[in-house]
C-alpha cells in the first residue's frame, strides 16, 4: 500500500506546492492566486462564510467549480441584497442547479445576510480579523498532518459568529475561513507561495 503523500510536490511547471493543490487546474489557480491571501470587506466575508458553510461534508472542488453559479444566485454575495431575498427568491434558489440545493444552507444563507444586514459597515470585518492569532509567528507546517483542523482561536470564532446570530458555522469552519482568508498561512514551508510571497 503507498503512503499518501503529504509534503510540498512539484506541479506541471516545476513549482513546488501543497498537495492538493497539484489535484486539478481548479485547486492550482485557487491556491496559487487565492488561498491564504488577506480577505478585506463585509461582502467578500460573506461569500466565504457562505462557500465554507456549503463546503461542509462536500469537496472543495464541488465548490469552487460551482463558484460563479453561486455568485450569479446570490447577488454576487451583496449582503444588503440578500437581505432582500423574498421566499420566491428561496424557491429559485431551491431551482438552481448552478449551486448546491440543499434547503437548511440556503435557509442559513438567507437568516445570515438579514443577521449581518443590520451591522454596522466593517463590523463582520473587524469581528473576524479580531480572531487571527497574534504573538509569536508560527512556523511553516512541513506536510499536511501538521496543519490542524480546529484551533483555540477558530473555537472562538466560532462562538462569537453564533452568539451575533450567524447560522451554519462551527470550529472546523471557522479554521478553513481563517485559512482561506489569510488570517493564518498554511501553505506548507517548502510550497513556493510561501516562500515567494510569506504573510501570515
Amino acid at each position: 500500500m503507498s503512503t499518501p503523500v503529504t509534503g510540498a510536490v512539484a506541479g506541471p511547471d516545476g513549482k513546488l506546492r501543497c498537495p492538493w493543490a497539484v489535484a486539478s487546474e481548479d485547486y492550482m489557480a485557487y491556491h496559487d492566486e487565492e488561498w491564504g491571501r488577506e480577505v478585506r470587506g463585509d461582502d467578500a466575508f460573506f461569500e466565504r462564510l457562505t462557500l465554507e458553510a456549503f463546503q461542509s461534508g462536500l469537496s472543495w472542488i464541488t465548490i469552487l467549480r460551482r463558484r460563479e453559479g453561486f455568485r450569479a444566485a446570490f447577488a454576487g454575495f451583496k449582503i444588503a441584497e440578500v437581505a432582500r431575498f423574498t421566499d420566491t427568491d428561496r424557491e429559485r434558489l431551491l431551482a438552481d442547479a448552478g449551486i448546491i440545493r440543499n434547503r437548511a444552507k440556503i435557509d442559513a444563507t438567507l437568516a445570515n445576510a438579514r443577521v449581518l444586514a443590520e451591522w454596522e459597515a466593517g463590523e463582520l470585518e473587524r469581528l473576524i480579523w479580531s480572531h487571527a492569532p497574534t504573538g509569536r509567528k508560527r512556523k511553516g507546517p512541513r506536510s499536511l498532518s501538521e496543519v490542524p483542523a480546529i484551533t483555540d482561536e477558530s473555537k472562538a470564532l466560532a462562538k462569537d459568529l453564533k452568539k451575533r446570530g450567524v447560522r451554519f458555522v462551527g470550529p472546523t469552519t471557522a479554521y478553513a475561513l481563517m485559512q482561506a482568508c489569510g488570517l493564518v498561512d498554511d501553505h506548507l514551508a517548502d510550497c513556493w507561495v510561501r516562500t515567494t510571497a510569506p504573510r501570515a
